[in-house]
């Protein structure tokens, strides 16, 4: 008789990382003897429900399973107890090491004899994966100490500051640590903008001809003096002095500069450039970012196409220097300099991670176009190019400049042209106005110039310019102000409170906003402050470097007690201000024949019967009367990406829909109401709705001010 020999399946090694998509990418790599689960995110956390930190015991914070995650941490642990070992692959920072610091937790709560260590990567590439698994390390306190000191923070400040507005404002208005100080950066700019007085000036310039072709010189001194011309009669009264006279090339003055390349991205100046290049959001550039990182379908295989998006540090690895150089040697072997470039890391850079570069230099934009859409490719083109640039030569200019005397005038005329490529060679997206140059005209010193018309132009001095996801960005990180994670949620959570509005690409403060900021300003200006929030980061920083290892209670602490007499305090002596945005309105509500009002809501503002709770009718506010049938013509949002458009409300028997903005003011031809239109030639300016109206052609549009 045979024995049946019991055979037992082979255990894998579990491997948990937090999306998804890094999962498909990774379990590529590593093969059948490991398999890789995706924990979402956060699976243990705060509850959103209640305060949750015990402020009389070091402020521990209580935490539990993040509601609706009960299943899929269940299915980990279960994949867990069937595994040799379980290797924690969370992101390489502290909400990364938090995350695996839960789930070890978790883990060894229900199998106590599980051996789980923690691994980290740069980049998700075949070699990085490798390398991490066959080095893994532990869990790094430090990290979850300065991540959990966060945490009680930002939940001490907004668990304590939003009920405060619920209960003096309105319901569903939130305050937070950094959130609250980005909207007093807007508002206070806003301030700026509104009591800025622009100041008449004109410049004069001289169009002379020189050979067959003409040129423009710019009157610089005046009498040895600069040219300071206040008013059109300064200008004009020049101009009768220099009518006459001989215009005579005195000098010409020939300077080389050498352009050096810039370092490769940080989070913060990614943002900047993708919106300033490209008009990407910060939201939309990191949501992009993390799909290059995380992984790209490339026929048959699966590629991580850059490093890690979150990082404050521009420098490079050993491996990742000797590839491009290499790439460089072999492309451009005219611009690959003798040793490698170097950029200085900031002050106040963490420095925990390389610089944002693409994971292989032998990618180029051209080689994975095909499998990008197009907004990932460009994203991915300035990373590549950026990244590469900066490996190699120094490109180089030669400015020329010319003096040119007339009586008691110079004038002065320059040209810049690019003489030595350098790094400029792999630009493309990125290409600078020094690669286009500016030509010089044909002149020598000594040339008497036919002057052919005097170009006097009148001009205003221009106010500071409202915030963009770009300028915000720069200043958050120039204070010290939150972290590379924190600037695009930042900015979308205020736009999500209607805190702010993004017009024209400019963040706005809304009457809400506003509101809201100056009450905080001045009952909590201390926390609501620059200086506070910086030194409240490197506190944080201080909580996770190992040679000062900070007490999180204790910094805790030291901020708590002050606040939350100030919180009891306003809240016993701050006047009510519900209500206090509400505006009567002619609208009679068809229901019940009440007035109503306009009220502000989560999205904006809107119509609300005044005789609520009994009648309950709410509309959006008309902001015109349609074109095609008459009806009202009101906001409304695309579902998904939630575009506006404006439409009206007799739909589906009327169709009419516009993408401009109505305005309160009504067409002087024709009685249609009024666009606002923005151009890239012309700027924003007022139109008719009407096509058969000729104020709607943009010659006839009305500018705007802003």
């Amino acid at each position: 008789m045979a024995v049946k020999v019991k055979t037992t399946k082979p255990k894998k090694i579990l491997v948990i990382v937090e999306s998804p998509a890094k999962a498909k990418t990774i379990e590529k790599y590593l093969g059948p003897s490991y398999m890789v689960k995706a924990s979402m995110g956060h699976l243990i956390d705060l509850p959103k429900s209640r305060l949750a930190i015990d402020v009389d015991n070091n402020f521990e914070p209580e935490y539990i399973t993040v509601r609706g995650r009960a299943k899929l941490l269940k299915e980990l642990q279960s994949d867990a107890k069937k595994s040799d070992s379980v290797m924690l692959a969370s992101d390489n920072d502290r909400e990364g090491e938090a995350i695996a610091w839960h789930l070890q937790n978790a883990i060894s709560a229900k199998y106590g004899a599980i051996p789980i260590s923690r691994i980290s990567f740069n980049e998700i590439t075949p070699e990085a994966i490798k390398n991490a698994v066959a080095n893994p390390t532990i869990i790094d306190i430090s990290k979850v100490d300065a991540q959990k000191a966060r945490r009680v923070l930002d939940r001490l400040v907004g668990y304590n500051l939003s009920p405060l507005l619920w209960k003096k404002v309105k319901n569903g208005l939130s305050a937070g640590r950094v959130q609250s100080v980005a909207l007093r950066l807007i508002c206070e700019r806003e301030q700026e903008v509104e009591s800025f007085i622009p100041e008449e000036y004109w410049t004069l310039d001289a169009e002379l001809k020189a050979g067959k072709g003409a040129f423009r010189a710019a009157l610089t001194l005046w009498k040895g003096e600069k040219a300071d011309l206040k008013k059109e009669s300064d200008a004009q009264s020049i101009v009768e002095v220099l009518k006459n006279a001989d215009f005579i090339v005195s000098d010409i003055r020939e300077s080389e500069k050498s352009v050096h390349p810039r370092p490769p991205f940080t989070t913060s100046v990614l943002q900047q450039t993708a919106a300033n290049r490209l008009g990407f959001t910060s939201k939309k550039t990191m949501q992009l970012a993390q799909q290059l990182y995380e992984g790209i379908n490339m026929g048959s295989s699966r590629v991580g196409l850059i490093s890690y998006m979150r990082t404050d540090s521009v420098r490079v690895s050993q491996s990742a220097l000797a590839e491009v150089r290499a790439w460089i040697g072999k492309e451009h072997p005219g611009e690959l300099p003798e040793k490698a470039n170097y950029f200085s890391v900031g002050k106040s850079s963490q420095d925990a991670h390389e610089a944002i570069r693409p994971t292989y230099t032998s990618y180029t934009p051209d080689a994975v176009k095909e499998y990008l859409s197009r907004d990932q490719h460009r994203l991915y083109a300035i990373i590549w190019e950026r990244f590469v640039s900066s490996q190699m030569k120094n490109a180089k200019t030669k400015t020329i400049s010319a003096d040119i005397n007339a009586d008691a005038a110079l004038f002065r005329v320059a040209g810049t042209t690019l003489i030595y490529q350098g790094f400029y060679k792999v630009l493309n997206v990125l290409a600078a106005k020094e690669e286009k140059g500016q030509s010089f005209p044909p002149i020598k010193k000594g040339d008497t110039l036919v002057l052919r018309k005097f170009i006097p132009e009148q001009h205003f001095t221009q106010g500071p310019p409202r915030y963009t996801d770009a300028s915000i960005v720069k200043t958050l990180e120039e204070k010290g102000i939150g972290r590379p994670s924190t600037y695009a949620p930042t900015i979308s959570l205020l736009l999500e409170r209607y805190y702010v509005q993004r017009t024209n690409k400019q963040l706005v403060p809304t009457l809400l906003g506003r509101l809201i900021c100056n009450m905080l300003v001045e009952n909590f200006g201390d926390v609501v402050n620059v200086d506070f929030t910086a030194k409240m980061e490197k506190g944080l920083d201080e909580v996770e470097d190992k040679e000062t290892r900070k007490n999180w209670p204790d910094m805790i602490r030291e901020f708590y007690t002050p606040f939350i007499e100030k919180v009891n305090e306003v809240g016993k002596n701050l006047a009510s201000q519900k209500g206090s945005l509400d505006e009567p309105t002619d609208e009679i509500c068809e229901k019940c024949g009440k007035p109503m009002v306009k009220k502000l809501g989560k999205y904006g503002y809107f119509l609300a019967c005044s005789g609520f709770p009994e009648c309950r009718n709410a509309k959006s506010i008309p902001l015109g009367k349609c074109p095609k049938c008459g009806g009202d013509v009101v906001e409304r949002k695309r579902k998904g990406r939630g575009k506006k458009f404006y439409g009206c409300t007799n739909y589906p028997e009327c169709d009419f829909i516009t993408h401009f903005k109505p305005l309160s003011q009504n067409c002087p031809k024709c009685g249609c109401f009024m666009v606002e239109k923005h151009e890239k030639g012309r700027g924003t300016h007022k139109a008719c709705i009407n096509p058969h109206c000729d104020n709607n052609h943009t010659e006839g549009g009305e500018r705007v001010s802003s």
